[in-house]
């Protein structure tokens, strides 16, 4: 059985609605239907923490995202307040926005898969593997995240090209809390799974066209999913898909 279909099999269940979704479910809900005015302070993280019943780092992922999606901010020493009612048109990734991760990361990564296609050594292909396994086995979405995260890190290391791993380096962040809102809003870890194997298996085989195509596909598929996030699609300033 190949990457792919290991993962598939595994992925058969229907993974679980996490407690950070939920929050964020019920936060995002109660903002958007007026129950949470604007203007309002919310309540620290440790008091949402007791009333859901969760932990902090729970609270702490849907907060994340409620500013991601525009709707909270939060201002050290005074809390998070409730700035908008709806969806902004881009989603707010701290040092990038996801228009911006949108527009450049084809540029990077799909060369990157590519040139690591033809220059990768056995332990890169045994540390994408290893990344892949535990990503398939990985309930918890701030783990999963990490590790989705470090795959794409890793494929530029594994080009050989310092400009590109640099590149990923500094938008790792970002891509991070994208992913993170990405998944509580709309999961597509099973997806991303998939892609992520046939990424995988392009690399191992060595074929630089296969990778590049496979990585343009995946990113094709966060782009889409976040047009079902934000009005604005992730792309407002480009109007085009890549």
């Amino acid at each position: 059985m190949d990457l792919l279909d290991s993962w598939t099999a595994r992925q058969g269940r229907v993974v679980r609605v996490g407690a950070a979704e939920a929050v964020f479910a019920s936060l995002r809900g109660a903002i958007e239907g007026g129950k949470i005015p604007v203007g309002t302070r919310l309540d620290s993280e440790a008091a949402l923490a007791k009333q859901y019943g969760v932990s902090r780092t729970m609270v702490r992922e849907a907060l994340r995202s409620c500013t991601a999606l525009g709707l909270t901010a939060t201002h050290t020493g005074k809390g998070t307040f409730v700035i908008a009612d709806k969806v902004a048109q881009d989603l707010k990734l701290g040092k990038y926005s996801a228009s911006a991760l949108v527009e450049a990361r084809p540029h990077v990564e799909v060369p990157a898969a590519g040139l690591a296609a033809q220059r990768r050594s056995p332990e890169d292909l045994e540390a994408l593997r290893e990344i892949l396994e535990e990503m398939a086995e990985e309930d918890d979405l701030q783990q999963w995240v990490l590790l989705n995260t470090e795959f794409h890190v890793t494929i530029a290391r594994c080009s050989g090209n310092g400009v590109f791993e640099t590149f990923l380096s500094d938008i790792c962040d970002a891509m991070a809390n994208q992913s993170n809102t990405l998944n509580l809003v709309a999961d597509r870890r099973k997806e991303s799974g998939e892609e992520h194997a046939r990424i995988f298996a392009a690399i191992e085989n060595g074929s630089a066209d296969d990778a590049s195509r496979a990585m343009r596909m995946h990113l094709h598929g966060v782009e889409c999913a976040l047009s079902t996030v934000v009005p604005g699609g992730g792309n407002s300033r480009s109007g085009h898909t890549h």
